[in-house]
C-alpha cells in the first residue's frame, strides 16, 4: 500500500477534484516531494491549507507568499477569497459589547446628575423671577412656578406703566436695569481688553526673549498670585482717591487693566509650546518680533485667548466689592452693586424676591451668549493643552 493511502492523505481527492480546493501545481509538486522524503504531515497541510505557511519548499514558486494562519474551524473558503486573521483582544479581555454600553450609559447617568446639581440653582432663579409674589412661598416645593408671570421682569427692565396697579399692592425696589447694564458692559471692556494685551505681550517676552533677570521676574509674578487680593484694596483706594478717579470708570477698571500673574503665567505656557520653526522661518524673511508676535504667534494661540478672555470677563462681570468701593454713584454702578442697592429698597428689611431673581436672570444672559460665542474655542484649547 502506498504511503499516503496508510496516512489517509488526501492527494487522490485532491487531485480528483472530489469536493475540495483545486491545488496549485507548484503546491501538488512541493507535497509529492515531501511525501517521497517521508514528510507526510507536511504534505497533508500544503494541500489543506496551502496558503497557510511559507514552507521552505514555497522557495520552488516565487509566487507563494506568507499569510497570516488560518482558523482551524474555519471551512473552506471561494477561490481567491481572502483569510481573515483572527481578531485580536487586549490583554487581560475585553469586555463584552453589552459591558461597554452599560458603562457608556452609567458614565452618562453621572454627567446627568453632575448637571443637574450644577443647573439646579440656575433654575430655581428662572423659577422665582416667573412666580407672583403673593405666592412665591406657597409654591416653593414645587419645580414649576405657580401662575407664571413677566410682570417681574417687565418691571425690572422698566416697561411697567408707573400707574399700574400691581406696582401699589407693595413697596417694590427701582433699578435702573439698562444703565447698569451699560455700565457693567464698559468696566469689564475696560477691565479685559488691556488685561489681555498686555499680560499677552509680557508671556511672550517670558516665552521668547532672553534678558537679565527673566526668570526672577516671573517668579515675582507668581509669587503674587499667593497675595490675597483684600490685602491690595486699601492701597489701590487710596491710589485712586488721590488720582481723583473715584466714582469714574477709569478708577473701577484700574487695578484689572495691567497685567494679572494668571494671565501672565496661562498664556506663557501656551506660548511655549509654539514650533520655533515658525518664528525662525519669520525671522528669515526678516520679520520683526512685533510681526511675529501679532502675526504669527496670536493666530496660533486663538483659542487660548479666547479661553483666557471669557475667564477674566466673567471675573470682571461678578465683580463686586471693588466696584462697591470706587463706584457707589448710580451713574456707575455695575450691574452687582444695582442689584444689591435694589435689595436694600425694601421696606422693614425683606426682600423681593421675585424682582431680585428677575435682576439676576437678566444679569446671566450676556455671560451666557458669551459662553455659546466662545465656548467651543474653550473646549479646543483644553483638549489641546490639557489642564496644566
Amino acid at each position: 500500500m502506498n504511503t499516503n493511502e496508510k496516512e489517509g492523505c488526501p492527494l487522490a481527492s485532491h487531485t480528483q477534484g472530489e469536493g475540495l480546493q483545486p491545488v496549485r501545481q507548484s503546491h501538488l509538486f512541493a507535497a509529492l516531494f515531501l511525501a517521497n522524503v517521508g514528510d507526510v504531515g507536511s504534505s497533508i497541510r500544503c494541500l489543506q491549507r496551502p496558503n497557510a505557511h511559507r514552507h521552505p519548499m514555497a522557495k520552488l514558486d516565487p509566487e507563494v507568499t506568507h499569510v497570516p494562519k488560518a482558523r482551524e474551524d474555519a471551512g473552506p473558503t471561494r477561490p481567491g477569497a481572502s483569510i481573515r486573521s483572527p481578531s485580536r483582544r487586549r490583554p487581560g479581555g475585553g469586555g463584552s459589547p453589552s459591558r461597554f454600553r452599560f458603562s457608556v450609559w452609567v458614565g452618562y447617568g453621572i454627567l446627568a446628575v453632575f448637571a443637574i446639581i450644577s443647573l439646579g440653582p440656575i433654575w430655581i432663579a428662572f423659577k422665582t423671577a416667573l412666580s407672583d409674589s403673593s405666592t412665591l412661598f406657597t409654591g416653593a416645593s414645587s419645580l414649576l412656578p405657580q401662575h407664571p408671570t413677566l410682570f417681574n421682569l417687565e418691571r425690572v427692565i422698566g416697561l411697567i406703566n408707573p400707574t399700574d396697579p400691581r406696582l401699589q399692592q407693595t413697596s417694590f425696589g427701582k433699578v435702573d436695569f439698562y444703565r447698569a447694564l451699560m455700565n457693567s458692559m464698559a468696566f469689564t471692556l475696560l477691565a479685559v481688553v488691556p488685561q489681555i494685551a498686555f499680560s499677552a505681550m509680557a508671556a511672550y517676552a517670558f516665552a521668547r526673549l532672553r534678558f537679565y533677570g527673566r526668570r526672577l521676574i516671573f517668579f515675582l509674578f507668581l509669587a503674587a498670585t499667593m497675595i490675597p487680593s483684600v490685602v491690595l484694596f486699601i492701597p489701590n483706594f487710596i491710589l485712586i482717591k488721590d488720582l481723583g478717579w473715584l466714582n469714574t470708570y477709569q478708577g473701577m477698571a484700574a487695578p484689572y487693566a495691567l497685567m494679572t500673574p494668571f494671565a501672565v503665567f496661562f498664556l506663557r505656557q501656551m506660548f511655549l509650546s509654539t514650533p520655533r520653526e515658525l518664528e525662525e522661518s519669520a525671522l528669515i524673511d526678516g520679520a520683526c518680533y512685533f510681526t511675529i508676535f501679532f502675526r504669527v504667534v496670536l493666530p496660533v494661540h486663538r483659542s487660548a485667548l479666547a479661553t483666557l478672555t471669557i475667564l477674566a470677563s466673567i471675573n470682571a462681570w461678578n465683580e463686586f466689592f471693588w466696584p462697591f468701593l470706587v463706584g457707589r454713584d448710580r451713574s456707575v454702578q455695575v450691574m452687582a452693586v444695582a442689584i444689591n442697592s435694589f435689595r436694600a429698597q425694601q421696606a422693614g428689611g425683606v426682600p423681593d424676591w421675585s424682582g431680585l431673581m428677575a435682576c439676576t436672570v437678566l444679569g446671566i444672559v450676556p455671560v451666557a451668549i458669551l459662553l455659546v460665542l466662545f465656548g467651543r474655542k474653550v473646549v479646543e484649547s483644553l483638549q489641546y493643552t490639557g489642564f496644566r
